[in-house]
């Protein structure tokens, strides 16, 4: 089957049935087969074996929050990704080309397990293939308000949905876009927002794209106030919130090129706040 994720088509090599109850949050992204060139290609092949340690060596393992991955670097140039849920069992297995445009997948254990690594391996095909494309995969929250997107990027706990909320309680005409990893993509100059199947806990999968109006770093604060990023500090901010391989120099760069270019497009702002209704008219306000 063929989706359109952020504006690029991705090909996942499995039964029909069996996606539509593994990907259900793919659903509003299905796209008719087309000759077009594809990002990436994901094959399940539940008879995927480990590549044996004298072909790979381990570059680190990764906590996602929701589990641990383990990273190793192939000695043709992929990438092998055994990831594992909460619980610590390992419940997918990922082998990727260099390029991250052809990859197999197999999957493990119960439907909610095979759930968790599928999509687990799509957020890191789509995220490291995206990545030669001037799109990145970010962490945030995204409130829609006047046809722009604002994103609101933070440490976890730190509020991030709270300001989202706040915005659609208490200021007319917002909707929520994404809740957890949208993807923006530098398009003929502009800076755009995608909505995708990745949203966290909250179930908001939506296949829109709107213009990035602006990223937002929430810090807890004893009173709301907005303070502009100077263009390093912007920077930081945007590379902080997006998926990378520090450890990949070639794509590290290319994430980092397109953050300048980010940088160089949208506002990039802190905001200082309590989880209050006058933080989001006072955001409103420093933003439009």
């Amino acid at each position: 089957m063929q989706y359109v994720v952020g504006g690029h088509r991705l090909e996942i090599d499995c039964d029909k049935e069996t996606l539509k109850s593994l990907l259900p949050s793919f659903t509003p992204f299905e796209a008719e087969e087309s000759g077009a060139d594809v990002l990436f290609r994901l094959t399940v092949d539940n008879g995927l074996k480990r590549i044996p340690e004298s072909r790979c060596h381990l570059i680190r393992e990764v906590d996602t929050g929701n589990g641990m991955t383990r990273v190793d670097r192939l000695t043709d140039g992929g990438y092998q990704f055994l990831v594992s849920d909460i619980f610590g069992h390992q419940c997918g297995l990922l082998i990727t080309s260099p390029q991250f445009d052809d990859c197999r997948v197999a999957l493990r254990g119960g439907l909610g397990t095979q759930r968790f690594a599928l999509n687990n391996a799509l957020m890191l095909t789509y995220a490291f293939s995206a990545a030669r494309h001037d799109t990145l995969l970010i962490h945030a929250s995204v409130v829609r308000y006047q046809g722009r997107a604002y994103a609101f990027t933070a440490k976890s706990g730190t509020g991030k949905s709270t300001q989202v909320a706040n915005w659609m309680r208490y200021i007319e005409g917002c909707d929520i876009v994404n809740d957890d990893n949208p993807i923006i993509r530098i398009v003929d100059g502009k800076a755009i927002l995608y909505g995708s199947p990745w949203s966290g806990k909250t179930p908001c999968y939506r296949n829109i794209q709107v213009e990035l109006g602006a990223v937002v770093l929430i810090e807890r604060d004893d009173h709301n106030h907005v303070e502009p990023q100077r263009p390093i500090q912007a920077f930081s901010t945007l590379l902080t919130a997006c998926s990378s391989m520090k450890w990949d120099e070639t794509l590290y760069q290319m994430v980092c090129e397109t953050c300048t270019k980010f940088v160089e497009s949208i506002k990039v702002a802190t905001l200082h706040c309590l989880p209050d209704r006058e933080s989001a008219q006072v955001c409103k306000d420093a933003l439009i």
